[in-house]
């Protein structure tokens, strides 16, 4: 089972730029789908973009598209860069794997995921 640690959050400006990262244990990482979702206070977590083993899909959200790029490595790490950040994205970003179908809508449901890692916090000023 691969273990996973985000890190990169913090504390920006509307319109501000931020990357996480998201490093994994274990060999097998590349064979793994990876996901980035967040979740606010009193809100359910919100699928954002996932990759596909050696990045072969990527899949995102429309409410981030054109802001929000996922991607990939070969030293077991992936990343998310944020853009134009707004307010309403202030969250707490998760990473998380999976293994299983290839499409939209396995990659977007949360509970398709076993692995989590712990978060990040993301806080976004007006």
């Amino acid at each position: 089972q691969v273990q996973l640690i985000e890190s990169g959050g913090g504390s920006v400006q509307a319109g501000g730029s931020l990357r996480l990262s998201c490093a994994a244990s274990g060999r097998t990482f590349s064979s793994y789908g990876m996901g980035w979702f967040r979740q606010a206070p009193g809100r359910e977590r919100e699928f954002l973009s996932a990759i596909s083993p050696y990045g072969t899909n990527i899949y995102t959200a429309a409410s981030v598209k054109g802001r929000f790029d996922i991607s990939r490595d070969y030293n077991n790490k992936v990343y998310l860069e944020m853009r134009s950040l707004r307010p309403e994205d202030m969250a707490v970003y998760y990473c998380a794997a999976r293994g299983g179908p290839d499409d939209y809508y396995s990659y977007s449901a949360a509970e398709e995921y076993p692995c989590w890692g712990q978060g990040t916090q993301v806080s976004v000023s007006a």
